[in-house]
């Protein structure tokens, strides 16, 4: 692979990790805001049903931001090692 291959892999990673911490730490956030937005189009809900709504959309953007975190470490550590080997070629 050329440099700017590898760095531009790097630079993609990296915005999928960035990208994968910001699901993390506001998944409670994003998933509050999507079940009130549900619950503005709705006239009856019970407490529970909006408990359980709440607590499936927070885990849902918490395992998105889990794995998108997840395959840009893994890309980053990847295409680090990738520049390693190619500066050690040279």
């Amino acid at each position: 692979m050329r440099k700017d291959k590898i760095k531009g892999l790097m630079i993609l990673g990296a915005l999928l990790g960035v990208i994968g911490l910001i699901l993390i730490f506001f998944s409670d956030d994003f998933g509050t805001t999507l079940t009130n937005g549900l619950l503005a189009t709705l006239d009856n809900i019970d407490t529970m049903d909006y408990e359980f709504k709440v607590k499936a959309k927070t885990n849902n953007f918490l395992v998105t931001g889990s794995i998108l975190f997840g395959i840009g470490l893994s890309t980053v550590v990847f295409s680090f090692y990738k520049s390693l080997n190619i500066n050690n070629r040279e």
